[in-house]
């Protein structure tokens, strides 16, 4: 029976399966977004944001709860004052967890985990696509037009 037996073990022990999920947390908060496997970074997503949301409070008890995990003092200043702000009117979901593929060595699934607000070049790469399709397809527009006007045009003999 499974009782009130939760989470992924990812091959470790408890204390290494925690220092695993305390590093990728850390290096999350820091660089906005990870490259992991799929299980560590579901596991990651059920780790950070619990903190995330401890940090919306912002009060001393807070800071050092969130600093028991997050073992660098820089990133836990970030998470407090920019990470917080941009995030801080969710309610929740403050991670995504994007599916990349299979890894060569080992065929492992590969994910991208980020945080949702900090994707502003992701955004900004899909807005430029879809204007970049937009303007192709009114350019084959208008050159199917001209082709149609030139065929109804031409004499039939």
């Amino acid at each position: 029976m499974r009782h009130n037996s939760k989470g992924r073990k990812l091959g470790r022990t408890a204390s290494h399966r925690e220092a695993t999920l305390e590093a990728l947390s850390t290096a999350l908060l820091k660089y906005k977004r990870i490259k992991t496997t799929v299980a560590k970074a579901k596991e990651t997503r059920t780790f950070v944001e619990p903190l995330i949301t401890k940090a919306k409070e912002n009060s001393v008890q807070a800071k050092r709860h969130v600093a028991r995990f997050i073992k660098d003092k820089d990133v836990v200043k970030e998470l407090f004052g920019e990470i917080v702000q941009k995030i801080g009117e969710r309610p929740g979901g403050y991670t995504r967890v994007v599916k990349l593929g299979r890894r060569l060595g080992d065929a492992a699934e590969i994910a991208l985990i980020e945080l949702v607000d900090y994707n502003e070049v992701a955004n900004l790469k899909a807005t430029e696509n879809k204007e970049k399709k937009a303007e192709k397809k009114e350019k084959q527009a208008k050159e199917k037009a001209e082709e149609a006007k030139v065929v109804e045009e031409t004499p039939q003999a």
